[in-house]
């Protein structure tokens, strides 16, 4: 055993290295996929019937991510409070968070209004003063009409950056409420489950509610309920690892794949990120915390193994091309829309909605992992 850093969290655990580095791996996983239903969206390959809808479905990146978020985040509060110990430190979590996403994001933002200055790729609503506020803010997605409001080209996927910054601000109050109000500051898992369960079953609510109601603006859609359930995934992990229950790939990946072509059918609505069907937007929300929390649960929850013996899985998501892409995964996805669209007109050559998507998505990749690498290595928390 070794002390290392979990993932993205800046707060410290105990845990093996290769476990560490599989959950690095697997946001790799996540950013690939997000890369991947760009290109297919830019090269108009959304439309094509079944095949189309499977290649849309590649967003559940963002679901990874958020489980991702909710495991390795959440995973502080239940280990004190299972150990009796005092919850952690909500400043010192608070100014990890910051320094973990802000430095990438605030260039990253930048950069696209200096590009998009100087250039013209299409309505660009966002690309005003006000605009730059609220991207940099992370405040974009809280406004009526917020597409024709304060979309930016080249930052059109910030929508869940700024759902997850929303969790950020939550998480400690919802500690709070499960482990403090609820069980009264005792391990008792039992009520944990029933507190998730009550906290997943906010988003199907919070959908009912913006689709039968009018009084919000349309961009609560993207409001941090809308998603909660995909964070709760990876809470839910959180409690789980604790109590000692164990996530075997074999069973979670058929599982998660399965699940995965059965919401690229039309019952999870049409290629769009929120669906215009209030049953489209439930059984959507429901499938992807399903196969996000799926594909992350084995990492989560390994097997007894004896040493050296790890899972094909978390071997392969442990290996170094993978690591290597999810400690840059976050940069990836900072900057991939950005090189897309330019690699598309300037290299390619290809009107939108034309071309190679694999071509597109490969000249993609390889201009920005160079870039992801150069924004990382500048912007990174040194020491973590």
């Amino acid at each position: 055993m070794t002390l290392q850093r979990d993932v993205q969290g800046g707060l410290e655990s105990v845990s093996t290295t290769g476990r560490v580095a599989a959950l690095t791996g697997v946001r790799a996983v996540a950013a690939l996929l997000v890369v991947l239903t760009h290109a297919a969206y830019t090269t108009g390959k959304y439309p094509q019937g079944y095949y189309g809808l499977t290649l849309s479905r590649a967003e559940i990146g963002v679901p990874i991510f958020f489980v991702l978020s909710g495991f390795l985040l959440f995973r502080p509060w239940v280990k004190a409070s299972a150990a009796g110990r005092s919850a952690p430190s909500v400043r010192r979590y608070a100014w990890h968070r910051v320094r973990r996403i802000m430095p990438a994001y605030v260039v990253t933002v930048l950069v696209a209004y200096a590009i998009y200055h100087f250039r013209e790729a299409g309505p660009n609503p966002g690309h005003t003063w006000e605009g730059l506020l609220r991207n940099l803010s992370l405040t974009q997605i809280y406004a009526d009409n917020y597409v024709y409001s304060f979309l930016h080209q080249g930052l059109t996927q910030m929508w869940s950056l700024a759902v997850e910054a929303a969790f950020y601000v939550a998480l400690p109050a919802l500690a709070w409420l499960l482990l403090v109000l609820l069980c009264r500051r005792r391990w008792r898992p039992g009520l944990l489950y029933l507190g998730l369960a009550v906290l997943f079953a906010v988003s199907p609510a919070w959908l009912a509610l913006v689709h039968t109601t009018d009084f919000l603006p349309d961009g609560a859609r993207l409001w941090l309920p809308t998603y909660l359930a995909w964070f709760v995934g990876g809470m839910l992990l959180a409690v789980l690892e604790t109590t000692g229950a164990r996530a075997y790939a074999l069973v979670c990946i058929p599982l998660a794949v399965v699940s995965y072509f059965i919401a690229s059918t039309p019952i999870a609505g049409e290629p769009t990120t929120s669906p215009a069907l209030l049953s489209e937007a439930i059984v959507k929300t429901i499938f992807y915390a399903a196969i996000a929390t799926l594909i992350v649960a084995p990492l989560a929850l390994p097997g007894p193994t004896r040493a050296g013996d790890r899972s094909w899985y978390s071997r392969l998501l442990a290996s170094r091309p993978m690591v290597f892409l999810g400690e840059i995964s976050y940069e990836i996805f900072l900057i991939h829309l950005i090189v897309m669209e330019l690699v598309m007109v300037e290299v390619l050559r290809k009107p939108v909605y034309t071309g190679s998507m694999m071509g597109l998505f490969i000249a993609t990749m390889v201009v920005t992992i160079p870039l992801a690498w150069v924004l990382h290595r500048f912007t990174r928390v040194r020491g973590e």
